[in-house]
């Protein structure tokens, strides 16, 4: 895949990210940059040259401001040899596309709970970005299959909720009493 397609096809994920059901503008792409890094900017110019191929390579700098931007390793922009894809061409390729279907649908299930659940929201945005969204689904079903590995999970992962949730529910003692009350009630 060449350098200009990739900066594109991350354009274009990266507006449907932000919710513009669109591509991302370059004048668009280079505010954001702007506004997210105080590390470096790209101009414009720079950024067409780049996606019309004048401009088949990065400089050091601007490769980084991109992957970090973008969250993509720097290595994924730069231009692929000639024959990269033709050795891996069909199960790659229809990987990928596979891959980038979920991506997409993760998307649009996304842009659906947006405002109504901003948490789920997040997670499948989060689900979406990561570099291989199908194996964490995956996971997730193993994850599920496995109920108390659920609650275990949740609990190392989400210590403050986790504390809250068991601050809510009834000690041992407490239950003991409930069921002796029902007992001596069952016997009169």
């Amino acid at each position: 895949m060449k350098l200009s397609d990739k900066i594109r096809y991350l354009r274009e994920v990266e507006g449907s990210l932000r919710g513009l059901n669109r591509a991302m503008t370059q004048q668009e792409l280079v505010r954001a940059i702007a506004e997210d890094s105080a590390s470096g900017t790209i101009s414009q110019s720079y950024l067409s040259q780049i996606e019309s191929g004048a401009r088949p390579h990065l400089t050091n700098t601007t490769r980084l401001l991109l992957a970090r931007f973008f969250k993509v390793h720097p290595g994924y922009l730069v231009e692929d040899p000639e024959d990269y894809q033709a050795e891996f061409r069909t199960a790659e390729l229809a990987q990928r596309q596979s891959e980038d279907k979920l991506d997409l649908w993760l998307i649009a299930g996304a842009e659906r709970f947006g405002k109504a659940d901003p948490k789920l929201c997040r997670a499948l945005l989060t689900l979406a970005q990561h570099e291989d969204s199908r194996r964490c689904l995956l996971l997730m079903e193993s994850i599920l299959e496995t109920p108390a590995l659920i609650d275990r999970l949740y609990q190392v992962l989400n210590p403050s909720e986790a504390v809250l949730a068991a601050e809510l529910q009834p000690t041992k003692a407490e239950k003991e009493k409930k069921s002796g009350k029902k007992k001596r009630k069952a016997k009169k």
